[in-house]
């Protein structure tokens, strides 16, 4: 439930982000109907992630989460490609922790990738619901978030959904985020592509980033999924 400060946060960062000129509404971004403005690189009705649009969004890959998470050792390796990739490629990156003192920090793996990432704690599951988070989702004036992490039916989908309803395009690295069951997580995909995010591997925002093998960071980037 919603307090009046919390709605009262949630209805001036909405505001202040549709005064954004890269704010681009979902639904017609994908389907070219109204108002909004598309994705200049990719053009109008397109999808395709844009690096100049796009920034990464890590959630909850803690010390005492991830072991418990099916695939964990290849969750892992997803998500610092991801990492890799956007460090690479100027992509910002933000990670949030669920309750640090009780789960821990981030792990040390994907921490040593990133050492400068913004983290934020929260009580939250959904990511958009913390004020602060949902802040620095919006000031960074990209449109297109990445979703990676755990768990996949908790809070990558409620902080999905909550993209999707504050005018985000979202896409979801399958291959890079886990639940515990791996059902939870078919659900929860599921459930995702059916509001309107968009299902991705690592592989495709590696090369959708990139655009051609004539980028400088085309060698670099291209190996981390060899």
């Amino acid at each position: 439930m919603w307090t009046t400060d919390a709605r009262e946060s949630r209805s001036s960062s909405r505001r202040k982000y549709k005064k954004n000129l890269h704010f681009v509404n979902v639904a017609t971004a994908r389907y070219g109907r109204g108002a909004g403005t598309p994705n200049a690189q990719c053009g109008g009705g397109s999808v395709l992630i844009a690096r100049g649009n796009s920034q990464l969004l890590l959630v909850d890959m803690q010390q005492r989460l991830v072991p418990a998470m099916a695939n964990a050792t290849e969750l892992i390796a997803a998500c610092g490609n991801l990492l890799r990739a956007a460090g690479a490629l100027g992509i910002p990156v933000l990670a949030s922790e669920q309750y640090r003192k009780g789960l821990g920090d981030t792990i040390a793996d994907l921490m040593d990738l990133a050492p400068g990432m913004p983290r934020f704690e929260k009580l939250e599951f959904s990511c958009y619901a913390n004020p602060a988070l949902r802040d620095a989702l919006i000031d960074a004036g990209r449109p297109q978030v990445i979703l990676a992490g755990i768990e996949a039916h908790v809070c990558v989908l409620q902080t999905g959904l909550e993209l999707l309803a504050g005018g985000f395009q979202v896409f979801v690295a399958a291959d890079a985020v886990a639940s515990r069951r791996p059902e939870s997580r078919s659900l929860a995909l599921a459930r995702l592509e059916r509001a309107g995010a968009v299902p991705i591997s690592v592989e495709m925002a590696l090369f959708e980033w990139l655009r051609t093998a004539a980028d400088t960071d085309f060698r670099n980037v291209s190996r981390l999924i060899r």
